[in-house]
């Protein structure tokens, strides 16, 4: 069947045929003011490889929860309108009878994974449909994606990867036309986000499946998909092919879409805006595009010295109190069969007021329970941890939440209350903090959360979430503040508040520390990156240096955000951390490279 459909695309005329159809589509949620999804109409072929892209709240979850059948029978509220997905009516059939066309892979994957073992797991759906060959089909979709040796692992031993390619082969089982997953690489680190939309790829174009993916990164909309669908305020605003799309600049920005740093880069070098509008989108596009235009590029390194002074974040004045202390500390946890896994190994650590430590590396390197000994929400079972002058071991963690907050990778947890002002003065309440009221509406106002502070935080935006568990920790008023990846699944306008907010968090705390994927927030925010790597620490350095370190980041499965791989690329080291910054590099380099040829001119003749 698999082979017949990837001939069947190479061939032509079923690779025109629409197998997503809507039209005239709408949808408002219970007691919702405005249209989730207004006047919504999309042709997609088979086959084709689409990102949806949009600020949080545009509605690209609520669109592609039409076509699983999620809307109307799940989420229940007012839908109109034509959705017809792979020759089935939506409005005719069931989740149920729908998911054996439609794979989506949900943003929160975990939540998916129901059974113990990965094989478990990708048998339990063709087993509830009563397929006789569920456990070929099982087997089936664990080859496809490469997941033969895990079947007999345990899900809660695997990595964040290998249960995010474990629930898609879940959702693969059934042989369905159409995937559908939500933020690939939203709580993935850079190596396994990119084996991810491999294995997609591979699905795409040797299995012929019609491939949709839910996307904030602009970066890998480039390098791997065709088309882009841009959703703006619950409308479809276009649909171009994925060069044309990013190409796009003023208007992804104003949208507050952050284009692909290549392309920013591009835009800022040239003199004249290109007639066409086309930019390139990909880092080899790039690099052909400077290599042409600069044969020798580059002339030679500049300004190192100047560069290196000015994009290094100024090193804490030595000696610095010191607030954490790990020494030789090891955790682990004990087995089902009673033999302990370790997750940290020997940790010699020191954190010191004005620190500002982005803790990096591949899923299960050991960063949030790095994090969680620190808040005393667990113990070492080797080794002394002092925070803040406290021994971890004979402290509470109730005695540690008066020096350390920790911020919780899904926002959601972190609310018990029903209002968001309530949350925020929570802790205050329960240590009979008095007069704590105007010290809340300060925190309240100064992350812009006042109009925001009667409505329950559950029900607020991604972006909003994020900033209203900032504020819980930081009423704590604490003297280290830890947050495990703060900037996962936001659009780039959030992300920039977020990293303006983490900025103001100076003066406010003695340190933070930040367990992050994200790269470019490393390293335009820190002064100091922890590399781990199988529970131990691997480089501790600036985010300067970081990226020359090409072994330490491949082993810890890390990718230099675009534009230092561009520079790298390029032969300019140290590479650029910025688009502004590499701009200037290429222009100096132009002028000289122009100052050379009038030379060589004026030689010759």
């Amino acid at each position: 069947m698999n082979s017949h459909r990837n001939d069947s695309r190479k061939e032509g005329p079923l690779a025109a045929a629409p197998i997503i159809e809507l039209q005239e589509v709408n949808f408002q949620y219970p007691g919702a003011e405005v249209m989730a999804l207004s006047h919504i109409h999309l042709t997609v072929l088979r086959g084709e490889f689409i990102a949806i892209a949009g600020t949080n709240g545009s509605g690209k979850s609520t669109l592609c929860k039409c076509l699983n059948g999620l809307i109307p029978n799940y989420y229940v509220g007012d839908l109109s309108g034509y959705v017809q997905v792979a020759g089935l009516i939506a409005e005719n059939e069931s989740v149920s009878s729908l998911s054996r066309k439609v794979a989506y892979v949900f943003q929160d994957f975990e939540n998916q994974l129901v059974r113990p073992t990965v094989y478990d797991e990708a048998c339990f759906a063709p087993l509830n449909y009563g397929f006789a060959d569920y456990r070929e089909r099982a087997d089936r979709a664990l080859a496809m994606l490469g997941l033969e040796s895990l079947s007999d692992q345990w899900i809660w031993q695997l990595s964040g990867g290998q249960k995010h390619l474990t629930a898609l082969a879940g959702a693969l089982s059934l042989d369905p036309d159409i995937i559908i997953v939500d933020e690939p690489v939203a709580q993935l680190d850079p190596y396994h986000a990119r084996l991810i939309y491999d294995k997609l790829k591979l699905l795409n174009e040797q299995y012929g499946k019609t491939i949709i993916v839910i996307e904030h990164h602009t970066e890998f909309i480039a390098d791997y998909c065709s088309k882009v669908v841009l959703m703006d305020s619950g409308t479809i605003r276009w649909v171009k092919p994925v060069q044309e799309a990013l190409s796009s600049v003023e208007e992804l920005e104003a949208l507050h879409i952050l284009p692909p740093q290549v392309t920013l880069a591009i835009r800022e070098t040239e003199e004249q805006r290109r007639p066409d509008g086309i930019y390139p989108v990909t880092i080899p596009q790039a690099v052909d595009y400077y290599r042409t235009r600069l044969p020798l590029f580059p002339l030679q390194s500049i300004d190192e010295d100047a560069y290196a002074a000015k994009v290094s974040v100024p090193s804490i004045q030595s000696p610095a109190t010191t607030l954490v202390q790990f020494d030789n500390v090891s955790y682990g946890y004990k087995t089902i069969t009673r033999t302990l896994h370790p997750v940290l190994r020997g940790i010699e650590l020191a954190i010191h007021e004005g620190d500002r430590i982005a803790l990096v590396g591949n899923n299960g390197a050991g960063k949030s329970t790095l994090l969680k000994l620190i808040s005393g929400i667990r113990r070492p079972n080797d080794g002394l941890l002092t925070v803040c002058g406290h021994l971890t071991k004979h402290t509470s963690p109730e005695t540690l939440s008066d020096y350390v907050s920790y911020i919780y990778q899904n926002p959601e947890e972190m609310f018990i209350e029903d209002t968001v002002r309530k949350d925020v003065e929570y802790f205050l309440k329960a240590r009979s903090s008095e007069d704590y009221r105007p010290f809340v509406d300060e925190v309240l106002e100064r992350l812009r959360l006042t109009p925001l502070q009667d409505r329950d935080g559950r029900l607020l935006s991604g972006g909003q979430q994020r900033r209203a568990t900032l504020a819980i920790g930081l009423a704590m008023q604490p003297s280290v503040m830890l947050l495990d990846e703060p900037t996962a699944s936001l659009d780039a306008s959030s992300r920039r508040e977020m990293t303006a907010m983490l900025n103001q968090l100076q003066g406010r705390v003695k340190a933070t520390v930040i367990a992050t994927h994200d790269m470019q927030l490393v390293a335009e925010w820190a002064n100091r990156v922890i590399v781990m790597h199988n529970g131990q620490i691997a480089l501790d350095t600036d985010q300067q240096s970081l990226f020359g370190h090409t072994a330490v980041l491949e082993l810890a499965g890390l990718i230099a955000p675009q534009i230092a791989q561009l520079s790298l690329a390029l032969g300019l080291r140290p590479p650029s951390l910025s688009v502004k910054h590499f701009a200037d590099r290429v222009r100096k380099l132009m002028g000289q490279h122009r100052t050379q040829e009038e030379a060589d001119s004026i030689a010759s003749h």
